[in-house]
């Protein structure tokens, strides 16, 4: 397994009390290192141009490339733009372009990168939820150029990817399921929202524990997944869904993100020789998040 991050990450400044914080990834890389002492890390670079037009348009992707890189920016809500992000959410990207390219190599099977922005809520022309770039899709569009026939991406963020949905919901070699919190933000994802038919959503009730979330993998995202023989499996990996995220309200814990990894995995075994690249997304206590990315790795590894 290879581990991709890079120091830039924590130059996207949010400002104080902001949830997507610097030390989200400072707790992520602590608990991998104290947890795979023998696993080094592979420091990204920046995404290439032509791989962020493969997904934004050029207008959003030259807006970013010329803010003003002072102070503190907010482009929408909830989402900061500071001296530190462009080059952040560059790298961000970049790390699953490389993690595509490393694992259809042959090199290796499996990645994860540990990044931020996250990216899941950025749509084509847009900023949104904390998210720049779009990093999962960027890398699921860089697969299909490399010539990849069919890439799945599966979405256990607590909030719904409409940004990835909204990108990929007209391409047939993409299929793209999700769980997560309804109602909650982005206040998308409704089982009816199913694109030309490689749309999975699977909507789940705030307090719901993990009997819920297993079984709608178990009988409505895995099958799915499962019957479309990917070349390749992405994974947006948001951990706020556990039960001490002060975003959301299900209650999951660790080894739910562990269990439904695993099952990820084993589809990857027998249709895509086992190529996974993982990406961080969400998840906002800072100890729930690190155990659970404890959990994911181990069972991403094997």
């Amino acid at each position: 397994m290879r581990l991709y991050t890079h120091t830039d990450c924590l130059g996207h400044d949010t400002g104080p009390g902001h949830a997507e914080r610097p030390d989200r990834l400072r707790a992520v890389t602590a608990a991998i290192n104290a947890a795979f002492p023998d696993l080094g890390w592979t420091s990204a670079s920046v995404a290439p141009r032509d791989a962020l037009l493969r997904v934004h348009g050029a207008d959003y992707v030259d807006g970013l490339m010329s803010r003003p890189a002072e102070g503190l920016a907010w482009l929408d809500e909830d989402t900061v733009f500071s001296p530190g992000s462009l080059q952040a959410a560059l790298v961000a990207a970049g790390a699953g372009v490389e993690a595509v390219d490393w694992v259809l190599g042959g090199d290796g099977r499996r990645a994860f990168c540990a990044v931020r922005p996250p990216g899941h809520h950025a749509e084509a022309a847009r900023a949104m939820g904390f998210c720049l770039f779009n990093n999962i899709a960027v890398a699921a569009a860089h697969a299909l150029w490399a010539g990849v026939q069919r890439v799945a991406i599966a979405d256990f963020d607590v909030h719904h990817g409409n940004g990835t949905q909204s990108i990929f919901a007209r391409q047939p070699r993409v299929l793209f399921a999700s769980s997560h919190e309804m109602p909650l933000y982005p206040w998308t994802g409704g089982f009816d929202e199913t694109g030309i038919g490689n749309i999975f959503n699977a909507p789940i009730l705030g307090g719901t524990g993990r009997e819920t979330f297993r079984s709608t993998w178990s009988k409505q995202l895995l099958p799915a997944i499962d019957d479309f023989a990917p070349q390749l499996l992405l994974i947006s990996a948001g951990f706020d869904a556990h039960r001490d995220d002060p975003l959301a309200s299900l209650q999951l814990e660790a080894d739910d993100f562990g269990w439904l990894t695993g099952e990820l995995r084993a589809i990857a075994d027998r249709h895509a020789g086992g190529r996974v690249v993982s990406m961080l997304e969400g998840g906002y206590a800072l100890g729930a998040l690190a155990e659970s990315v404890v959990a994911h790795l181990n069972a991403l590894d094997g």
